[in-house]
């Protein structure tokens, strides 16, 4: 059973409660959303494996007495098997995020969240993923700069790279990726949910 860190809508901590209930009446926790880049401009979405879309490179909750350092370098670890030291991810933002939904089986799903952001530079090894099969089908990496303008316009296409194990083995070739391929959760928009990480990252690569 997992237990999250609770709190009120200001941050203030009121203790500990386990995740389905947090989710089930809609308590105030944290999450993080970890993003790698390298020093050529490219960042790094993973390809959720459940909705074949793609996303944050590593993201989940932090866990009951974790700080958001931590669990940043333990979903990078867990996600794609990446090990960031935790003293290195910087932070880009944190907001608030909200969404309720009814889910396949028809329960309630309540989200209160105080959303922590955070980058790590990668040094291009793929070999160093090993990511999890049950979560992710693979990762895309594409120029920061030119998906900004791609989710600036909300259509097209922009040239990127696929990382996928096949047998055995970390691979990388060439991709076209459409901007129909990225999460967009309904009532937001590709720029709202990633700009200012793009935005964050181009700066940190101009530094």
């Amino acid at each position: 059973m997992e237990f999250l860190d609770i709190y009120d809508e200001s941050g203030n901590h009121l203790g500990k409660e386990e995740r389905g209930k947090v989710h089930a009446e809609g308590l105030w926790h944290k999450t993080v959303h970890c993003w790698l880049f390298d020093k050529d401009g490219y960042v790094y979405f993973q390809i959720r494996h459940d909705e074949k879309t793609l996303y944050t490179t590593a993201s989940g909750h932090i866990m009951a007495g974790e700080t958001v350092e931590q669990g940043f370098a333990r979903e990078i670890r867990e996600e794609i098997g990446y090990e960031v030291p935790y003293t290195k991810a910087i932070h880009l933002e944190t907001f608030k995020f909200y969404l309720d939904k009814i889910k396949k089986d028809g329960s309630e799903f309540h989200d209160r969240v105080f959303a922590n952001i955070y980058a790590s530079e990668f040094d291009g090894d793929i070999s160093k993923f090993e990511y999890d099969p049950n979560e992710l089908d693979g990762l895309v990496k594409v120029k920061a700069d030119e998906a900004l303008d791609l989710f600036e316009k909300e259509e097209g296409q922009i040239d990127g790279f696929l990382i996928e194990k096949r047998n055995g083995e970390m691979v990388m070739e060439a991709k076209r990726v459409d901007f129909s391929e990225f999460l967009v959760n309904k009532g937001e928009t590709a720029l709202g949910k990633y700009g200012n990480v793009l935005k964050g990252i181009i700066k940190l690569l101009d530094k």
